[in-house]
């Protein structure tokens, strides 16, 4: 068989269901392979880049999904690159297949021969241009194995078109995954760490996304349970402990952080990070502040990132699953031998300010304030939702004021941030799992960057609600400005001449959305948000399209964090909950 063909047999034995892409004349071959070896749905992207995110929202909603998105030679393959960028960032294993100019023509400047794999190596694990047609199993058996063993990220195989085109021996029945790699911490290294804690007075647990990579967020919550230790999610950690559990306590950082949880963090004593990074946006960039007097004991399934920010008092290499099996076992027989203290006091401790350290999400204003769409989205979108996001004031005010229930329910990227990002990994996460509902949330920025990957909804029919609030500025940029005094270049108003009844508000979202075959709905009076949303879940089930609902916001609001990247000093611009009708969707009842 051809190259390209034991590639596609080697795909579907790995477990691939599902591709993403974009063919081209140097990716042609790929794609008859693609068609004539069946068993792999292809999703036709309009944007390569879209493609490269649409891999990510699939490979991040179900623990061993593995997305794969494909494009031609030269731009394509560039165009993937913020992709893969955005997957090694977050530990996501996705698979990029670029097609390339044949061999002997890869040193003479042929059109769209581009040295892909040298520029993708620093964001990925690995990046291949396979020069030989024999190797081509190997190099794909391999790069599933890297895949998915020790800290997970994306490769990139690049195949020149006579590579895939050449007659090789290869059989498929024979074909066998090779075994996955991940560390394992010892019974002795858990102990000790669990020592920690014991001595400890004030523990905390700070769960990261690894937790949730290594599909072992139950194994959280019963070791929580059995120490009674409060846990801080991170934000990539997020619905490893459900929000409403006795022993949530909150999220930290400098910008998607809970004031209970800052407040929290800051009166512990010890913490056990487990599967984190220890992100800055999490620590601030005061790490004295974050350090204080406490210990810290951090367990990580790569061990580079063990002292990489700062060193912890003892440090563990090992997969969070296999940690945390661990963990429940020494702590089961910690339980029954009467040697685990009580830790009811500092648990209230933590809940007694989850009930009184909220802020307001309930205003009627017009032009509607941003916490009350959020407010109105906990009221219409129950613990089922998987919500989808990437970066700015919307996200931010999201992770601080939405509820989630379940591991992988927040899809967030994390540390790239690329605007744009939310619709492709929406249809991403929406392919995986057609029967969740599936909420995007986007600032009018971010919803503009890739809007043309809405038309892959309408026509492969992928149905979800995308939440867009919409103010005419890039809100998380002008709040950057205001410490160097200026609002230059954040300003998107304009008077639209074709649609005038928009003010200053700029583009239409209505026609452009509908213009590419999908929904909208546009919002003007809070109080109208819960109807819009309950229509656009029914408009998304009929049609089987993405239902937009715009919400036009007042052009200015500060959503509350760090100027001074300090957990301890985070500015609250705005009104805080002060009685319970302040804050009715809070995760508790504000206590006065």
């Amino acid at each position: 068989m051809t190259a390209a063909r034991a590639a596609v047999e080697i795909l579907k034995r790995e477990g691939v269901e599902v591709a993403f892409g974009v063919p081209g004349a140097a990716i042609n071959p790929f794609y008859r392979a693609l068609k004539e070896g069946g068993g792999i749905k292809h999703t036709l992207a309009r944007h390569v880049e879209g493609a490269s995110h649409m891999a990510e929202g699939y490979t991040r909603t179900k623990a061993g999904n593995i997305g794969v998105c494909i494009g031609t030679s030269g731009p394509a393959g560039t165009d993937m690159i913020t992709g893969l960028y955005s997957a090694i960032a977050d530990s996501i294993p996705i698979l990029c297949i670029t097609g390339q100019a044949p061999v002997a023509k890869l040193h003479t400047e042929d059109f769209q021969a581009v040295d892909i794999a040298s520029i993708a190596r620093p964001v990925t694990k690995a990046a291949t241009t396979v020069l030989e047609a024999a190797q081509v199993p190997g190099v794909f058996q391999q790069a599933f194995h890297l895949m998915r063993s020790g800290r997970p990220g994306p490769v990139l195989i690049d195949l020149p078109i006579d590579v895939q085109l050449t007659e090789i021996e290869f059989d498929p029945e024979t074909y066998q995954p090779l075994p996955v790699y991940k560390p394992a911490a010892s019974r002795a290294q858990i102990e000790k760490a669990i020592q920690f804690l014991l001595d400890s007075e004030r523990p905390l647990i700070v769960a990261g996304g690894g937790i949730i990579n290594a599909d072992a967020a139950d194994l959280l919550v019963e070791f929580a349970e059995l120490t009674g230790t409060p846990v801080i999610p991170t934000l990539m950690g997020w619905g490893a402990i459900a929000d409403d559990h006795e022993l949530n306590a909150g999220m930290v950082g400098v910008q998607t952080s809970h004031r209970y949880g800052n407040a929290n963090f800051l009166a512990s004593d010890f913490v056990l990070g487990i599967g984190n990074r220890w992100a800055n946006r999490h620590t601030g960039y005061k790490l004295d502040v974050y350090r204080g007097e406490r210990t810290f004991v951090h367990v990580d399934i790569e061990p580079t990132q063990i002292g990489r920010i700062f060193a912890p008092d003892f440090g563990i290499a090992s997969d969070a699953k296999a940690a945390l099996e661990l963990f429940v076992e020494v702590a089961k027989e910690l339980k029954a031998a009467g040697k685990l203290p009580d830790r009811g006091a500092w648990v209230a401790a933590t809940q007694e300010r989850k009930a009184t350290l909220q802020r307001r999400t309930h205003f009627d204003n017009v032009p509607i304030k941003p916490q009350r769409v959020y407010e109105e989205m906990n009221k219409a979108f129950g613990p089922e939702t998987r919500y989808v996001t990437t970066i700015g004031l919307s996200q931010i005010a999201g992770a601080q004021m939405l509820h989630v229930y379940k591991p992988r329910h927040w899809i967030n990227c994390g540390q790239a941030g690329p605007l744009g990002w939310t619709i492709p990994a929406a249809l991403g996460v929406a392919t995986a799992d057609p029967e969740s509902p599936v909420v995007a949330l986007s600032g009018d920025y971010d919803f503009q960057f890739m809007l043309e990957e809405l038309a892959v909804g309408a026509q492969h029919k992928i149905p979800y609600v995308h939440v867009l609030v919409n103010n005419a500025y890039l809100g998380l940029i002008r709040q950057a400005q205001i410490g160097l005094d200026i609002n230059f270049q954040v300003n998107l108003e304009f008077e639209n001449i074709n649609s005038p009844e928009l003010g200053v508000y700029g583009v239409d979202h209505v026609k452009v959305v509908e213009g590419l075959g999908c929904k909208a709905i546009r919002v003007t009076d809070p109080n109208e948000l819960g109807a819009a949303f309950e229509q656009a879940k029914k408009l998304a089930a009929e049609f089987q399209v993405p239902v937009v609902v715009e919400a036009i916001l007042e052009r200015i609001t500060n959503i509350a964090m760090s100027r001074t990247a300090d957990i301890s000093d985070v500015s609250e611009f705005e009104e805080l909950a002060t009685e319970p009708g302040h804050a009715p969707t809070a995760i508790k009842a504000l206590k006065v």
